[in-house]
C-alpha cells in the first residue's frame, strides 16, 4: 500500500501533550493520527437523508445496520459468556441477556418490514 505523508504544524506544546497521550495509550502518533482522521471523513462522509430516498437505498441501508446489530449482539454474547457464575442470574447478566434478546427482535422486525434476507 502507498501513503502520502502530510506535515503538520502546532504548537510546540500540542505536539509534546499529543505525544505523551499516544505513548500513555500505547499507540503511536503516526497510528492515533490516522484513525482521527478516518474517523473525521466518516463523520464528513455520513450519508444524508436525501440518499435514502428510494427503497432499495433503504434496504441497503437496513442491511448494513443488520450486520452491525449482528456483531453487536455477538460482542453482548461474548460478554455473556465472561460474566463469572457467581454475577449469572444478577441484574447485570440478565441485563445483558435481554440486551441480547431485543437486538434479535428488532433485527426481525427490520428484516421482515423491509423483506430483507
Amino acid at each position: 500500500m502507498d501513503y502520502t505523508q502530510i506535515k503538520v504544524s502546532v504548537s510546540p506544546e500540542l505536539a509534546l501533550a499529543f505525544k505523551t497521550a499516544c505513548a500513555s495509550a500505547d499507540d503511536t502518533m503516526t497510528s492515533a493520527l490516522s484513525k482521527f482522521m478516518a474517523d473525521y471523513c466518516h463523520t464528513r462522509l455520513k450519508p444524508k437523508v436525501s440518499d435514502f430516498s428510494t427503497r432499495r437505498r433503504r434496504r441497503a441501508a437496513i442491511s448494513r445496520l443488520l450486520r452491525e446489530l449482528e456483531l453487536i449482539k455477538d460482542a453482548e454474547i461474548r460478554y455473556i459468556d465472561r460474566i463469572p457464575e457467581n454475577l449469572q442470574g444478577s441484574i447485570i447478566y440478565d441485563n445483558a441477556e435481554q440486551a441480547v434478546s431485543l437486538m434479535d427482535e428488532a433485527a426481525e422486525i427490520l428484516a421482515s418490514a423491509y423483506m430483507v434476507p
